[in-house]
């Protein structure tokens, strides 16, 4: 999943690091999570709580509106993921599906103490024979559940008493004019059609000329209005650029140079998710990916590939799931710099998740060329780290290896294996 070249690779461009830099950055990362842990055990917050608070049927969608309510004393900065866990229940059936988020703002919602924010989230396609003592519930988050009637062919609700809770201390019209100097959100339309792409992280592993590799990415839809604002979808609306860069950084060479850097701009169409009664859903994505490093002479790479993905995820229960994506890809322009690459890539490969998405997910792709019998198995493995150290910093532990030929574009015919660890902060 990667795209056009954005940003262009000096060939002599190389980090001006001390040679003990990775060991810098493990004492960093530590007193990171000392400062996070000292500072929960000092003043821990308490949790907030979640409740449904209206269920509303808009034509075949049912939209269910979250209430959180922080009755601590601190401000609380809580998560919200695009997409949740909901489990739909009637007396004879139950089944689990997703719920989609779809109001604008960040994956994360500020609530002031002793005071209540608001999400609104979506069972696309919700189509139940009969609503009668039929009840919705989202494990996620324990406390949430309602139960839905059938009143006059509309769907009913008891509504939630709000009124003895404490309005925000900023009224509308303050609060529309301050802002932190960090925050961009205000005046800036289109933020909420950026997303997470491909994972974002940062790993390490001694003993060879690569000791660390780095990856950020995104994508961004050009179109139309992201699903968090809106339910109504145009054909425009799955049209994506996404942009990835990988970097390798010799740590134990002189200057501490980035030995490869890995350019992936593409631009893509993703299809909508079709959810099916025996909680499957169904995807598609298929566009055209430019990779190149950004090197001349001999150690120029780059090439051109047409793909498509179908893609499906299944719920297992309790929280954990299974994702599949076969990916067929052509090669497409001047491979002159690599002509042989696609003996070592070859055209297929598989991408699979399997785990929770509170808790241990392990991802791995693999890619073969039958013809040749070349071909490569990567595999992340991670797991949030406050779930082992309560209050430490918003990150995953990561796990990384790859084992076969080209983990990166300069080392295509290379056959090496690699294991890593750190941190990542997209999985």
């Amino acid at each position: 999943m990667d795209r056009s070249c954005l940003m262009q690779q000096n060939e002599n461009c190389k980090a001006v690091a001390s040679p003990n830099l990775r060991y810098n950055m493990t004492w960093l990362v530590a007193l990171m999570i000392f400062a996070g842990f000292t500072t929960t055990c000092a003043h821990a917050a308490s949790p907030a709580r979640f409740l449904i608070s209206d269920l509303r049927q808009q034509g075949d969608h049912l939209q269910i509106v979250i209430v959180i309510l922080n009755d601590g004393e601190d401000q609380q900065s809580i998560a919200l993921p695009e997409r949740v866990e909901a489990r739909v229940e009637t007396a004879d059936s139950a089944r689990v599906t997703w719920a989609h988020r779809i109001e604008t703002g960040s994956e994360h919602i500020v609530v002031s103490p002793a005071s209540y924010g608001r999400a609104i989230y979506i069972l696309p396609s919700f189509n139940a024979p009969d609503t009668t003592n039929m009840s919705i519930s989202i494990p996620a988050w324990e406390t949430v559940r309602a139960v839905v009637k059938a009143e006059n062919e509309s769907l009913a609700r008891e509504p939630l008493e709000l009124a003895s809770t404490p309005s925000p201390s900023l009224n509308s019209e303050t609060r529309s004019t301050v802002r932190s100097s960090a925050d961009r959100s205000s005046g800036n339309a289109f933020l909420n059609n950026l997303s997470a792409y491909e994972p974002v992280y940062i790993t390490y592993g001694p003993g060879t000329d690569t000791e660390a590799r780095i990856q950020f990415s995104f994508k961004y839809q050009l179109f139309g209005r992201p699903r968090s604002t809106s339910n109504q979808q145009s054909l425009l609306d799955g049209l994506h650029f996404a942009y990835s860069q990988r970097m390798f950084w010799d740590l134990d060479a002189q200057s501490s140079p980035f030995r490869n850097i890995d350019f992936q701009p593409e631009l893509f169409y993703l299809t909508p998710v079709e959810t099916l009664p025996n909680n499957v859903s169904l995807s598609a994505q298929g566009g055209i990916r430019h990779e190149s490093n950004g090197r001349s002479g001999a150690d120029s790479r780059s090439l051109n590939t047409i793909y498509l993905a179908p893609m499906a995820t299944a719920l297992l229960g309790d929280g954990y799931r299974i994702s599949v994506a076969p990916r067929l890809a052509v090669y497409v322009g001047d491979l002159s710099d690599n002509p042989d690459i696609q003996r070592y890539r070859g055209n297929l490969s598989l991408a699979m998740e399997l785990g929770h998405d509170e808790g241990l997910l392990l991802s791995t792709h693999s890619r073969y060329n039958f013809s040749s019998g070349k071909g490569a198995f990567s595999a992340d493995l991670s797991y949030p780290l406050q779930r082992i150290i309560g209050g430490a910093p918003n990150f995953y532990l990561f796990g990384q290896g790859f084992f076969g030929y080209g983990e990166n574009l300069l080392d295509y015919e290379r056959n090496e294996m690699r294991l890593r660890a750190g941190l990542a902060i997209v999985r």
